[in-house]
């Protein structure tokens, strides 16, 4: 027979609260009600069939079900202890045949309820598992839900389907437009970081002076931690005039001049 472990080892299994006080009060449900009915009467006729073995005796019990139906158990009979009562605890006729078969029937009927009692246990711990297990696949839907065919959900669950996708969606394209944000941002940096350095490079180099017309180049080159004084302004430079030639004789001219002369004139 199947039983439910209480132990916290492992295995995923909730540890239950053990075996506690019930409350002696009538049920209000039916179902809960039938069932404990039949596990109790069960119970109550093993329990006198150990005490007739174990002791001996004679035993008679009777119960009605809540449907009004009667339930009896007895040894040797049920009549035979009735009988027995009714004439004062003296038997009326000695154990036959038919005794001895209604013995034989008790004991079946002894073990077939045992066996019932056994089955309701089982089913009780069969219904236990079957709580757990489809607890634990509403979990799973509700974690999996993407993973359910399409074609078994009904209309309402079709629209929750409908509206978790467009969650999803949702959810796909703000992650989407965050990375693409990031992925520019960093693009942009690198652009204007690469600009200044160029900038200042370009705005470093510097033009080499114009060399003097005039330097000084005797004596010791400057050291390098002295400063140098300015170079002396130097006088614009003077143009050469070319000087007329002289003429030895002033009345003699060349008559081609004069002929170019005219000419120019």
């Amino acid at each position: 027979m199947s039983s439910i472990s209480n132990n916290g080892g492992g295995g995923g299994r909730r540890r239950s609260k053990g075996r506690q006080k019930i409350e002696i009060k009538k049920m209000e449900n039916e179902s809960n009600l039938q069932v404990t009915f039949s596990k109790r009467r069960a119970g109550l006729f093993k329990k006198a069939s150990e005490l007739c073995t174990l002791c001996g005796v004679e035993v008679a019990i009777i119960v009605f079900s809540p449907g009004e139906k009667a339930y009896s158990f007895g040894h040797p009979s049920v009549d035979t202890v009735l009988d027995r009562f009714l004439n004062g605890g003296v038997p009326l006729v000695p154990p036959s045949a038919s005794m001895q078969m209604m013995e034989a029937h008790r004991l079946a009927v002894q073990e077939l309820n045992a066996q019932l009692t056994d089955l309701l246990e089982e089913l009780e711990v069969e219904k236990k598992i079957g709580k757990e297990l489809n607890k634990k696949m509403k979990e799973m839907e509700t974690d999996f839900w993407l993973a359910q065919p399409v074609g078994t959900q009904s209309k309402d669950q079709l629209g929750i389907y409908k509206a978790r996708l467009e969650e999803m969606k949702k959810t796909v394209w703000s992650r989407a437009d965050q990375i693409m944000a990031y992925h520019i941002g960093n693009n942009s940096s690198q652009f204007f970081v690469g600009g200044s350095s160029s900038s200042s490079s370009a705005a470093g180099f510097q033009m080499p002076p114009p060399p003097l017309l005039m330097q000084n180049t005797a004596g010791p080159p400057p050291a390098e931690d002295q400063v140098c004084p300015p170079p002396p302004v130097q006088p614009p430079p003077v143009l050469l005039q070319q000087q007329p030639r002289e003429v030895q004789n002033p009345m003699m001219f060349d008559g081609n001049m004069i002929l170019n002369m005219i000419h120019k004139s």
